[in-house]
């Protein structure tokens, strides 16, 4: 059934306050970071001096950048994967028959409630060095004291962890959802075709819940680009040795710390168009596999 507008400007007109906030709150701030970033400005914002694409040659040519890019694509990349298929894995078992179903659901959506920075302190509690409970029990169960929160290696795991921990309740949700809406009519006729459990979800359950995977991946994508500020805030404060030092945490640190404005615009404007691009990518390549019921 199609629909049609009495008046040629009334679908503009409902659109607008969405182009409002899109200009007030995206495209506008978008080109004054892009415009901030050609300038060097003084730390206290007294003074601006154009200088074309040198803070983006700078950075650029700066090893400390390049660590804290590919870092943030390491961190990121680990968090998507190993997120979504333990949410979908968990999603399948609740999505069962089970005995206080209703309780294992609130408790492992649970963890979404909580705000990054609490999450980080959970684990910074749980991981201390000194006096953490994880410390003492590898002490106690392997006979190893490992240096959680100040080794390089195993602080990127940690916050790997914890950012995916924290994201899970959100995952789950919607996989759940998606699971809801899987016709059983399809899997019953499946199985008794002879395919077994295993066969049944690679063939019908996992195309059909390829909407809500590719929704979560684009989602998740950008929760490990720009939402984890707060957890490796409290959790390393990008260490040891930025070990943890991701983009945006980086941005931070020039802008809030170390007062350069127009550095930390041109980063900024780096890491959104960094996210746009793997968004747009992901919509040409897995987006043509996504199957809508």
């Amino acid at each position: 059934m199609q629909s049609y507008f009495k008046g040629k400007w009334l679908p503009y007109l409902l659109l607008l306050p969405t182009y409002v906030i899109l200009i007030a709150f995206l495209f506008y701030p978008a080109f004054e970071t892009f415009r901030l970033s050609l300038y060097k400005v003084h730390p206290f914002g007294i003074r601006k001096i154009f200088a074309g694409f040198y803070n983006f040659r700078k950075l650029f040519g700066s090893a400390d950048y390049l660590h804290s890019f590919w870092i943030s694509f390491l961190f990121s990349l680990s968090v998507v994967v190993i997120g979504l298929f333990l949410s979908m894995m968990i999603a399948v078992l609740l999505n069962q028959k089970l005995k206080g179903q209703k309780i294992y659901r609130s408790l492992l959506i649970w963890p979404y409630a909580l705000s990054p920075a609490i999450a980080g302190a959970l684990f910074r509690f749980l991981f201390n060095p000194v006096n953490g409970y994880m410390l003492y029990l590898s002490e106690v169960i392997l006979g190893v004291e490992p240096e959680w929160l100040t080794s390089g290696s195993l602080a990127i795991v940690i916050i790997t962890m914890a950012a995916t921990w924290k994201n899970l309740g959100y995952n789950i949700i919607f996989y759940l959802t998606g699971l809801q809406n899987v016709q059983r009519e399809s899997l019953e006729a499946a199985s008794i075709d002879g395919a077994g459990p295993v066969r049944r979800f690679w063939i019908i359950t996992f195309p059909l819940l390829s909407p809500t995977t590719f929704f979560l991946l684009i989602m998740n994508l950008i929760y490990s680009y720009f939402s984890s500020f707060g957890l490796i805030d409290v959790l390393t404060e990008g260490g040891p040795a930025n070990a943890t030092n991701i983009l945006i945490y980086q941005l931070y640190q020039d802008f809030f710390v170390n007062h350069k404005i127009g550095y930390a615009a041109a980063e900024s404007f780096i890491l959104f168009t960094l996210v746009v691009g793997l968004t747009l990518i992901q919509f040409r390549t897995t987006g043509r596999k996504v199957h809508y019921q």
